[in-house]
């Protein structure tokens, strides 16, 4: 006997239509041209420019009159026929996965990539068939910082399972040794260690310190990332000036060899959603013009349901025919009011945003950012805080003191002994001022920052020291310890 039962639940479902601004929102200004491209290029029902005639209505009378057209054109067409849910995973969300909640950088010049380079090495090798896929395999192990992070065994299974080429560890290392020759220096290396060690046995290996240098990273290694500089001295009976020369040199290596390619050889450019100007003691903010397109629905293309008003409607083609049309005047519609909430979000969420840091934005002075945080904007502008979070993860303003990214001004606060909260960034700034004067021999622990601050009328914990300090990537204080 089935026991049946019943169950209620409420789920929230986005349409379409939201996830589309949920996009655009999200998209830097940078990206917005060549998401409208790729738009106008799927829907021809979307056209670029204004036309005087009949697209500056007021109150988009355009937008309305085609919607009165089509509710009396319907006949016996479903609409549901037309905008399923599969047509807008085709249409509607066509190049949309390229903008996802990821950070992302703006546009970068052309530049050959570090991948490009090491195949270019890769082909002036004189290898065997199976070392060619074998060197191809370890090629594409080798992540963006230059290190190969999977096992040889791991990539020996890989080989196996995916080429049909059996190996092992041994003809691997071999191959392996030979791409560890290209530059840059320390490429394809499996750990920090052998990295350096890659680099240093590149340099004049007749000069003793260099020598020095690799037997410290072969045999010190642990002691030396500790900055046991006391330790390795007494094992290797070195005097202090010979222990400085080596740690300069090793100190000049490239722990990440994999973006030496990368950071010489691209330019970045940023270009700000906000343009923020003081006119005479009043804040003026405008939205830069390339976040205002002029985007119209094709007037040719909704005259075509005019030829099904007039025929018989019979015609199961042209049935076929008026859904499409019908279609793509829905989706360029939805894409032009998608942009302009977009505008209206952008701006409603910078206002507020200007008006909350008001003192900084006359200033520029560091010292006037309030603690601010997602929420104080949302309810400011009665918007939830995932949308003020989009806004401020991906977009920047352009000042008189310089271009700031959203994320800059956002905060937590920190009392202080008047009663008063203070931004983060104050006490960051702060800690980092004492960091950067403390004695190097003698570098300031977490507890002595912990103190000092207390001192100066900031009530912050040690683990509240701690988590800035690496927030500002700075290392402990035996690890900052100077010779």
């Amino acid at each position: 006997m089935q026991k049946l039962s019943l169950s209620q639940s409420l789920q929230q479902k986005l349409s379409p239509q939201q996830i589309q601004f949920i996009k655009l929102l999200q998209i830097p200004t940078a990206e917005l041209d060549t998401r409208i491209e790729e738009e106008l290029e799927v829907n021809p029902a979307l056209e670029e420019g204004m036309d005087d005639d009949y697209d500056q209505r007021e109150d988009d009378s355009f937008a309305d009159d085609y919607e009165d057209d089509y509710k009396d054109r319907n006949d016996d067409l479903d609409i549901d026929s037309y905008i399923r849910d599969e047509d807008y995973a085709g249409y509607k969300m066509q190049g949309d996965g390229n903008y996802g909640e990821e950070d992302r950088d703006m546009p970068l010049a052309t530049s050959s990539s570090l991948l490009d380079s090491l195949m270019q090495q890769f082909g002036y090798l004189h290898l065997t068939e199976t070392q060619r896929i074998i060197g191809l395999q370890l090629i594409g192990s080798i992540e963006a910082d230059g290190y190969i992070r999977r096992s040889m065994q791991a990539i020996v299974n890989d080989l196996a399972f995916s080429q049909n080429v059996f190996t092992d560890t041994d003809e691997l290392e071999d191959v392996l040794q030979k791409i560890q020759t290209f530059d840059p220096p320390g490429i394809a290396a499996r750990s920090l260690q052998e990295c350096l060690v890659l680099q240093l046995r590149r340099k004049d290996t007749s000069d003793p310190y260099i020598i020095l240098a690799i037997r410290i990273i072969e045999d010190f290694f642990e002691e030396f990332s500790k900055k046991h500089f006391d330790k390795i001295q007494r094992r290797l009976n070195i005097s202090d000036e010979s222990l400085k020369k080596v740690i300069d040199i090793i100190i000049k290596l490239n722990p990440k060899p994999g973006s030496v390619e990368g950071e010489a050889g691209t330019i970045q450019y940023l270009i700000p959603d906000f343009i923020l100007t003081n006119n005479n003691g009043k804040l003026d903010l405008t939205l830069n013009s390339k976040n205002a397109p002029e985007l119209r629905i094709s007037r040719s293309f909704a005259d075509m349901l005019d030829t099904y008003d007039k025929s018989s409607k019979q015609n199961k083609s042209l049935k076929e025919t008026v859904s499409f049309v019908k279609q793509k005047l829905d989706a360029a519609k939805w894409f032009i009011d998608a942009i302009k909430q977009r505008q209206q979000t952008l701006l409603k969420t910078m206002n507020a945003i200007v008006r909350f840091q008001y003192d900084f934005f006359m200033t520029g002075d560091e010292s006037k950012l309030r603690p601010m945080i997602l929420k104080d904007i949302a309810t400011l502008i009665d918007m939830d805080v995932s949308t003020v979070s989009r806004v401020a993860n991906s977009k920047s303003v352009q000042t008189e003191f310089g271009i700031y990214p959203l994320k800059y001004f956002f905060s937590e606060g920190i009392a202080t002994d008047s009663g008063e909260d203070v931004s983060s960034r104050e006490v960051k700034n702060i800690l980092k001022d004492l960091i950067d004067n403390e004695p190097k021999l003698n570098p300031l622990s977490d507890d002595k920052l912990e103190k000092i601050l207390n001192d100066r009328g900031y009530n912050i914990a040690r683990r509240t020291v701690a988590k800035y300090r690496e927030q500002l990537n700075i290392p402990v204080a035996r690890l900052r310890k100077e010779l």
